[in-house]
């Protein structure tokens, strides 16, 4: 995987809603890229065009019984963003109320993906994980 997504990125959040999105991560994202409700924390996920497509055609083939929420949380208010010249983009409201964001937010590369964290909400999960899990799933996988 040569375009691993990394780094912590702090940035201000205009009033309108916009955030300058780190050069780095919109080098690798491209210049359309996607947002959505992460399903485990209040923050957002972003995807470069070809994880989503990944993403959309897997859940696509899940059993509808089965997928129904998966579907509604994920694509209901998902978002295409394409930054500006700047290199700002726009968090649509419902998605900023959703993270909590508010000004100081954090923009995080996590692989294959990128995060969009309220700064307070990622620092209370710097300051609460465990580091005995994250051991304990490296060791099952070998990492």
């Amino acid at each position: 995987m040569a375009n691993v997504l990394m780094g912590e990125y702090l940035h201000n959040m205009d009033a309108k809603g916009r955030v300058s999105f780190p050069t780095k991560l919109r080098e690798i994202l491209g210049e359309t890229f996607y947002v959505t409700k992460t399903i485990d924390k209040h923050c957002l996920t972003v995807y470069p065009q070809e994880e989503w497509e990944k993403l959309s055609n897997k859940v696509a083939q899940l059993p509808q019984a089965k997928s129904a929420n998966i579907r509604r949380v994920l694509f209901s208010g998902a978002g295409e963003l394409n930054p500006d010249k700047q290199g700002r983009v726009l968090i649509p409201q419902h998605l900023r109320e959703y993270a909590g964001l508010d000004k100081d937010v954090i923009v995080i590369g996590a692989c294959n993906v990128a995060e969009i964290w309220d700064k307070a909400a990622w620092d209370d999960f710097n300051s609460s994980f465990d580091t005995a899990d994250l051991m304990e799933v490296m060791g099952e996988y070998n990492v």
